[in-house]
């Protein structure tokens, strides 16, 4: 049953279970909103998350979806179907059926981006209005979902997306610093770096992607219909300072391996994950780096953990030891 609350501080978060979700709804609630979310078994998830409105459903049915954005002035899009699998399949619909609740109850739609819209033409230096020529079939999907939210801003549904590199923080765990760099559940006895020395890369803290995100809402109407801004994020700027992060948290020198991308090929076609990092193994061959001037025009500054402080509350969240 929906609760009867103030839609203009009703958010529905999908995906609440999830890194971005999660971090996003925690957020919001600490500021006071009242936080819905969706999902199949609503009996474990208010166990595990008691201070949300669950409502039972599936974010790849439209009704379901419409039945939970009942009242809410926000929705966040943080979904993605269970364990990655037939994510290429799933996600345009699942948006879908954002849209058309957002469209039907007057709702905001946030979406958190990523770097995949882009291909190496665009490279090193990315902003918000660099031209999107995806490489890969996922970043290809991730200019649909964008130019379809574009087409829904345009008439009349207000959209904020965040674009932001490499993600990692706690309760994460579809992304290269918890499945490459380390491994949750695992002592911490090397790092497999899937770089090169001397290569620039950029990551981006899930706590400050969700705070940057909900500082942008509180900016409400003063944004543009569709609003998309790039973080920095933390920039490495020779593959060597999220290393040394690590072995800060750990309080030794770690031993350095290279990721064995020849076993990528063979892996591929039985591990989802896997197949993920094949396809965009291009991203860790090339320097990029987003510009924020448009971010830190609006909100005067980007939200900004350090490092240290950002990747050892990572690895004790993932129980890295």
């Amino acid at each position: 049953m929906i609760k009867q609350t103030d839609s203009r501080n009703t958010a529905l978060v999908l995906g609440a279970t999830g890194g971005i979700g999660g971090a996003v709804a925690k957020g919001l609630a600490a500021r006071g909103w009242n936080v819905r979310a969706l999902n199949r078994d609503v009996a474990m998830a208010s166990r595990s998350l008691p201070l949300y409105e669950w409502v039972g459903g599936d974010a790849m049915n439209a009704a379901d979806v419409l039945k939970a954005a009942e009242g809410a002035s926000l929705i966040v899009h943080a979904v993605n179907p269970p364990g990655y699998r037939n994510w290429g399949e799933l996600v345009l619909p699942m948006l879908d059926n954002t849209i058309a609740a957002a469209r039907t109850v007057g709702a905001r739609i946030v979406l958190p981006g990523t770097v995949y819209n882009f291909g190496p033409d665009a490279f090193p230096i990315l902003t918000e209005g660099s031209p999107q020529r995806a490489a890969t079939v996922k970043g290809g999907i991730r200019v649909e979902m964008e130019r379809r939210l574009k087409q829904a801003a345009e008439g009349g549904t207000p959209v904020i997306i965040v674009r932001a590199g490499d993600y990692f923080g706690p309760d994460a765990a579809n992304n290269w610093f918890s499945q490459g760099l380390v491994k949750a559940g695992k002592q911490v006895t090397s790092v497999m770096y899937p770089g090169k020395a001397g290569l620039g890369h950029q990551w981006a803290y899930i706590p400050d992607v969700a705070e940057t995100m909900i500082r942008l809402v509180e900016k409400g109407d003063t944004l543009p219909a569709f609003g998309v801004y790039h973080m920095e994020g933390f920039w490495d700027s020779n593959g060597r300072q999220m290393i040394a992060a690590i072995e800060g948290a750990v309080g030794r020198k770690l031993k350095v391996r290279n990721f064995p991308w020849w076993l990528l090929p063979v892996a591929a076609p039985f591990v989802t994950f896997m197949r993920e990092l094949r396809e965009m193994s291009y991203l860790w061959r090339e320097p990029l780096r987003m510009r924020n001037d448009k971010l830190v025009s609006a909100l005067g500054a980007e939200p900004r953990t350090p490092i240290n402080e950002a990747v050892r509350a990572t690895l004790a969240s993932i129980d890295c030891r």
